[in-house]
């Protein structure tokens, strides 16, 4: 489906698409009570509390006055409908706020400043530097000549670093001054919530252009809540407004996490109601028996000779009345009270304070942190997670020549700079290929000096350590990249951009020489990607070996290459890739097909190796928590052996020969079944032994694993406490979530970047490192910490607490009902069983407000152990994981103690 935007056209902008009003709300004035009371009674516990309430009204059954049960009622769900009021009302003070932000629009053909909710699709908008973007704009124009304008999506993404914005080719050079005349169509997609896709076509009307398609890409778009940084001022067509900008179609409610206690408190509480059920049928028809036998003999009980037709539920209802506390009506309440209180003790811990960026947990969910110790599978990513992600240069091989040794890295390596100062061509062309090939933005400073803005920690490091070499990238004037090399100044033009996906793993840049002409692919990515694309003959097995010898040290591995293209061939090329690009259906596959012609026949000139040095604290803190019997998975989409060094370091795996690492490779379906057959009959063999035994498995066998032996592979994630799962996609690492978690295991998953969010989203506890590649991991999950080593404390201190307190408080609730429900049981024994109480209304509400509420008070702030005694012992979480305080058998002690007491008491 497509739509039509009409740019600067007033009359149809009006008609076809809504306005730019923003409501996030849930409620208006007039549906506020309707809405609230349906959503609270399609429960079914309020449905059960309601038919009681509304039983009790019935004078001839009532044991108690009504009050006993409406007060409380009422009382809870008067809190609940406060509570969605004032969240509500917050919303309608954001949404006020960001509508009635004063913007810049054309009107009629000249500026007009209005509110923003009055602006509609195909309104030209002007925005100001730092002005907050107030709905999707596609870019018409910028104050900088090369069309290019710098916006921060920190609000969008979570991704700190500021991103180019480009303004279509269709529009270069047109003087601002006739902006607001420009006339012309957008064809865009219906509005959809994929903040990093638009695939759209622009077409100028005269005289500005004479009717040409010209492609557009979320490159030429800058998107609701951005902000305009670097650049005096912008000016866009509103393509998407309101609700329908992609920033309003991501807004949603999260889908609800239920706790395993929270689980096992619905099944007794179902117990309890079965139980309940039985009481009443028994004492209902051993109150009728001793009505029609014994009552009328005695001369002081007025039943009446002949009664209505349904006298023979009058006393089985009272019971039921009578019974009814039994399950605790305060009980939903009193937990989410309690479970707000503990993730606020997360947020105040000042000892989960990152001191390096100053930043301190937060729980943004508020319902699960009992959740936090009863963890029994941690899947964590590791750049960026176990590792700083702070990207250094280390080490390179450069035509099979090796750079770089134990003492320093290789921009200190005294024969790569000799080679480089002997105009070596590999070298050349190696650095040429390291400051060029990305999507880095170099910003000078008045002093002079050059730094850089980039959205891949990879690219900054390369680009740091060409300048690092004399290869230093100066400037970047539209396509035009000014390189200064050993003081002269050399330019390129960017004629296309091969952008990297994570389906092709490699990013490629078409450059044209300005001073000799000739035109150059520059690629550079995975080994697995590049060196295949290798011309026929080319000897890449040293490459191949410096990857793995790399990789053998724990770094980062990228391969660069490059080869140079004939006019023709470029020509016929740039056709076929703007025509994939002007494609609106499936232009991303389209685009890589064609992107795939043009990267075949590559010269391989090297690999470079980067540095990501684990954080501090990490392999105590995964020791630790192995201690506690919490099993690890690491998810990354690095090389294999980087992953299993890595692993070693932070203790994942114990190395040979405490430790095992059981390979489960392969390409096809039949070498993954042999190695799955071989590792699993390894892992049952060593299962009795003490034998520390891990398997690691690539993305591309674990596809085929999940899709045809998944019972095997099941089976093998239960015999193993640690995987290593390397070159695994986003969506792979959400199927590993989901499959854990259909063995009734207890999930985490950690994470810090866009890719771990569906993996975050998956897991039963999403925990996000508020890290150096955004908040977007952060904002998605349940909690959010500075730095890795702060999960110990987060699982072994909060999560403990909050399971124990959780604990006694459900069972204490139920035993406080359960005690005065027996004392009534017991006196209608000596009542005729008759369903009388023995307390009036009053005694009943204040036991329940007043003299049973100190316990409760207490166990929020109650400490069996201290925190330090908990941190050098955790093997003391064995008994939350395994459910030990909250289970039929621990409740059957609680409901024995209330028999006991009543019998006491009796």
């Amino acid at each position: 489906m497509k739509r039509f935007v009409y740019a600067n056209d007033d009359d149809l902008s009006h008609e076809l698409y809504c306005d730019n009003r923003i409501s996030n709300r849930k409620y208006t004035l007039l549906n506020f009570i309707p809405k609230n009371l349906w959503e609270q009674f399609s429960r079914f516990m309020n449905q059960y509390f309601l038919l009681i309430a509304c039983l009790q009204l019935w004078p001839l059954i009532t044991p108690v006055n009504p009050a006993s049960t409406w007060g409380p009622l009422i009382f809870i769900f008067a809190v609940s409908a406060t509570k969605e009021a004032w969240d509500d009302y917050n919303r309608y003070l954001s949404d006020k706020k960001a509508n009635e932000k004063q913007v810049w629009v054309v009107r009629q053909g000249s500026k007009k400043l209005i509110q923003a909710q009055e602006i509609h699709v195909g309104n030209l908008v002007w925005l100001r530097e730092n002005d907050e973007v107030p709905c999707d704009l596609v870019l018409l124009g910028t104050s900088e000549p090369q069309g290019v304008c710098y916006v921060e999506t920190a609000a969008l993404d979570g991704e700190t670093d500021l991103k180019t914005r480009n303004i279509p080719p269709a529009c270069m050079g047109i003087d601002s001054d006739l902006l607001h005349k420009i006339k012309g169509v957008i064809e865009c997609p219906h509005p959809d919530k994929d903040i990093r896709r638009f695939d759209a076509n622009l077409r100028l009307f005269p005289p500005f252009l004479d009717n040409d398609v010209c492609p557009l890409s979320i490159k030429n778009t800058i998107l609701q809540s951005c902000y305009l940084r670097n650049t005096d001022w912008a000016c866009g067509v509103a393509v998407y407004t309101g609700n329908e900008t992609k920033m309003g179609m991501s807004r949603g409610v999260a889908e609800p996490k239920l706790t395993a206690m929270d689980a096992m408190i619905d099944k007794l509480t179902g117990a309890i109601f079965i139980f309940q059920i039985v009481v009443v049928i028994v004492l209902g028809i051993a109150g009728n028996i001793w009505k029609d036998t014994e009552a009328r003999k005695h001369w002081y009980v007025l039943y009446p000779d002949e009664g209505p037709w349904y006298e023979l539920l009058i006393i089985p209802l009272r019971f039921e009345l009578l019974c009814s506390i039994m399950i605790p009506i305060s009980i939903k309440v009193s937990l989410d009270l309690v479970k707000s209180l503990y993730a606020k003790f997360i947020d105040w811990d000042k000892q989960m304070i990152d001191l390096e960026t100053g930043t301190s947990a937060n729980a943004t969910n508020t319902a699960i942190s009992e959740d936090l110790g009863q963890v029994e599978y941690i899947l964590t990513d590791k750049t960026g997670t176990l590792t700083e992600n702070k990207m250094i240069f280390k080490r390179c091989c450069i035509a099979g020549t090796f750079f770089g040794n134990e003492n320093g890295d290789a921009v200190k390596d005294v024969e790569l700079l000799n080679a480089i100062n002997t105009a070596s061509p590999d070298a050349i062309r190696f650095l040429t290929v390291m400051a060029i090939c990305n999507t880095v933005i170099p910003i000078k400073s008045p002093s002079g000096t050059v730094s850089y803005k980039a959205q891949s920690q990879d690219e900054e490091a390369l680009v740091r350590a060409a300048a690092s070499l004399h290869m230093v990238f100066v400037n970047k004037n539209s396509n035009i990249l000014e390189i200064n090399f050993n003081g002269s100044l050399k330019q390129y033009e960017v004629l296309e951009y091969l952008e990297f996906t994570s389906d092709r793993k490699r990013m490629s840049v078409v450059v044209r020489d300005c001073d000799k002409g000739n035109i150059m692919l520059l690629s550079k990515g995975a080994d697995e990607t590049i060196l295949p694309c290798a011309y026929a003959g080319h000897q890449t097995k040293t490459f191949s070996e410096a990857v793995d010898q790399y990789a053998q040290m724990g770094l980062r591995t990228l391969c660069l290459a490059w080869r140079e293209l004939n006019e023709l061939e470029y020509q016929d090329w740039s056709v076929m890739f703007k025509e994939a690009n002007s494609t609106l259906v499936d232009r991303e596959w389209r685009v890589a097909e064609v992107c795939q012609r043009l990267e075949h026949d590559l010269e391989i000139l090297g690999v470079a190796a980067i540095e990501d040095r684990l954080q501090d604290g990490v392999p105590e803190t995964i020791e630790t928590l192995r201690k506690a019997g919490i099993n690890f998975w690491m998810l990354t989409g690095d090389k294999q052996n980087t992953a299993i060094q890595i692993a070693l370091s932070c203790n994942f795996v114990s190395p040979e020969p405490k430790g095992q690492l059981l390979l489960v490779n392969g390409k096809t379906e039949d070498e993954v079944c042999r190695n799955l057959e071989r590792v699993l009959l390894t892992m049952r063999i060593t299962k009795a032994e003490p034998k520390d035994v891990a398997f690691v498995i690539d993305g591309w066998a674990l596809e085929i694993a999940l899709k045809y032996y998944r019972k095997a592979f099941t089976e093998l994630a239960i015999l193993s406490r640690t995987a290593i799962c390397c070159r695994v996609t986003p969506s792979q690492k959400a199927q590993l979530v989901e499959l854990l978690k259909s063995c009734d295991y207890r999930t985490l998953a950690i994470g810090d970047g866009g890719n771990d969010v569906r993996m975050i989203q998956q897991a039963d506890i999403g925990v996000g490192i508020s890290g150096r590649e955004g908040l977007q991991a952060a904002r998605a999950a349940d909690y959010s910490i500075g730095k890795f080593r702060f999960l110990k404390r987060l699982i072994l201190v909060h999560g403990r607490y909050s399971y124990n307190r959780t604990a006694f408080l459900s069972q204490y609730s139920f035993y406080k009902s359960l005690l005065i429900c027996f004392i009534q049981i017991f006196f209608s024994f000596v009542s005729g069983v008759s369903g009388t109480s023995l307390f009036n209304s009053v005694s009943l509400m204040a036991y329940n407000v007043f003299y049973t509420s100190v316990p409760v008070l207490v166990s929020v702030l109650d400490k069996d152990l201290t925190e330090k005694t908990v941190m050098q012992h955790p093997q003391i979480l064995f008994y939350c994981q395994a459910g030990r305080l909250l289970n039929p058998t621990t409740f059957a002690g609680w409901f024995g103690r209330a028999l006991f007491h009543v019998s006491a008491i009796s």
